[in-house]
C-alpha cells in the first residue's frame, strides 16, 4: 500500500544529538572512546543512582561480560528467563554454560520467583553445585518481580544480572531497574527507547566490575608501551561518536517514556473493554516505561490482525517466542509452566512509535476494532 509506514518503534531524536557528534567530528574524535563516552557514562550513572557504567557496543556484549566476569565456565548452569529475546540467552552459549530456562508469571509477564527456586534447588540436587549466575528480564519495560528474585538469588549466593535492555527509565519503587542486580544491563538499538544506532551498557555499584568491564571490552590490553596482552579480551567498546548521540537521547528519556506510556493508555481506552484482548499488567509499586504496548488477543486472532495492519503498511510484531522452544536451544534445560507458550501464541506488539500521531494511533485502534468485532 503507498502510504506512509506507521512504525513499530523507530528512532526518535530530540535535537541535541548532532550537537555532541559534530564535536566528536570537530575534535577528530570518531573512534572508540573519547569525551562523549566518558560524559555518556558519568550522566548514565546519575540518572540511574548507581555508581559507575562501561559503555559497549551492545546489551549482548554487557552480558557475556557480566557471565565472563562472575567466572561463568563451560558446563556451568545459568539461569536464564526463557520469555525474552535471544540476545540474553546467546551469552551463555558464548561461555559453552549450560541454559536453564524458567518461565514467566501472570502479574508481569517475567521470571517466576517460585519457579527460579524450584530449579536452583533441583540443579543442585542434580550436578551438585548451584547455577553460577542468574539472568532476569524486564519484558517489554515492565518490572520483574525483582525484590523477591533478588532475594531468592541473595538466599543461595549466585549472582544477579539484572537484564533492562528494554527497561531503561522504568522504575520499581523508588529504585530504577537495572540496578538491583550485581551488575545490570541496557541496550541502545535502534528500537529501543533511548538509541546510540547500535551500543549497550553495563552498570553496577561494584567499581571492579565495571573496571574490568572497560579492560575486557577494549581488547583487554595490558598496561604497556607495546600492545601486551595477558587475557583474551574482546572488541565491544562504544564509539565517541554513537556515545554523543547517547547523550542526547538521554536528555530527552523521560519525555519518551511518558509518551510511550501515553501509547498504551491511549490503547486500553479504546480496546480494553473489549472481548478478547487484554494487556501487559503492571505490578503495583512499579512505573513501566512501555516501551512496545504488548497485548494478548482471543485465541487465532493474533495473525489476522497482523496482517490486516500489515496491509495498511503498518508494523507490529508477535510477542517473543520462548528461548525453550527456540530450535538451537531445544536440548537446555527448562521449568516450564505454560504461561510464556500461550502468551506467545495469542499475543501481539501493538506500534509504540514516540512519533505517530493520535490520528494515526486512532486509525490503528479502529482496525483493530474491527477485526475483533467481526
Amino acid at each position: 500500500m503507498d502510504r506512509k509506514k506507521i512504525w513499530l518503534s523507530s528512532p526518535h531524536m530530540g535535537g541535541e544529538e548532532q550537537k555532541f557528534v559534530k564535536e566528536a567530528f570537530d575534535s577528530n574524535w570518531v573512534a572508540p572512546l573519547g569525551p562523549n563516552v566518558d560524559e555518556f557514562e558519568n550522566e548514565m550513572s546519575r540518572y540511574l543512582n548507581i555508581k559507575s557504567a562501561a559503555a559497549l557496543s551492545s546489551g549482548t556484549a554487557a552480558i557475556h561480560l557480566a557471565l565472563i566476569m562472575n567466572g561463568i565456565k563451560a558446563g556451568d548452569d545459568v539461569i536464564c528467563q526463557s520469555f525474552t529475546f535471544s540476545g540474553s540467552a546467546n551469552p551463555i552459549a558464548y561461555q559453552q554454560a549450560r541454559a536453564v530456562f524458567i518461565d514467566s508469571e501472570e502479574e508481569s509477564w517475567n521470571m517466576d520467583p517460585v519457579l527460579l527456586e524450584k530449579a536452583i534447588k533441583d540443579r543442585k540436587k542434580q550436578t551438585g553445585k548451584y547455577p553460577g549466575a542468574v539472568i532476569a528480564v524486564h519484558l517489554y519495560g515492565q518490572s520483574a518481580k525483582i525484590d523477591e528474585i533478588k532475594a531468592v538469588c541473595e538466599k543461595y549466593k549466585i549472582p544477579l544480572i539484572e537484564d533492562a535492555a528494554e527497561a531503561l527509565g522504568a522504575s520499581f519503587g523508588n529504585r530504577k531497574l537495572g540496578t538491583f542486580g550485581d551488575i545490570g544491563i541496557l541496550s541502545f538499538n535502534g528500537n529501543k527507547i533511548l538509541t546510540t544506532s547500535g551500543g549497550g551498557m553495563l552498570v553496577s555499584d561494584n567499581d571492579e566490575f565495571v573496571r574490568k568491564a572497560r579492560f575486557l571490552s577494549t581488547q583487554a590490553r595490558d598496561n604497556a608501551p607495546h600492545y601486551e596482552h595477558t587475557q583474551i579480551g574482546y572488541n565491544y567498546r562504544m564509539s565517541n561518536v554513537l556515545a554523543g548521540i547517547g547523550r542526547g537521547q538521554l536528555k530527552v528519556l523521560d519525555k519518551r517514556v511518558e509518551r510511550k506510556r501515553e501509547i498504551f493508555d491511549r490503547y486500553k481506552k479504546g480496546l480494553g473493554r473489549l472481548k478478547g484482548i487484554s494487556f501487559q499488567p503492571e505490578l503495583k509499586g512499579s512505573y513501566g516505561n512501555r516501551w512496545l504496548t504488548a497485548a494478548v488477543l482471543e485465541p487465532g486472532a493474533r495473525e489476522e490482525v497482523r496482517l490486516e495492519l500489515l496491509k495498511y503498511n503498518i508494523e507490529s510484531r508477535p510477542l517473543w517466542k520462548p528461548m525453550h522452544l527456540q530450535p538451537v536451544f531445544k536440548d537446555c534445560v527448562r521449568y516450564v509452566s505454560g504461561v510464556s507458550e500461550r502468551l506467545f501464541k495469542d499475543g501481539l506488539c501493538l506500534p509504540s512509535d514516540t512519533k505517530m500521531t493520535n490520528g494515526e494511533q486512532d486509525e490503528i485502534i479502529g482496525i483493530i476494532k474491527k477485526m475483533i468485532r467481526g
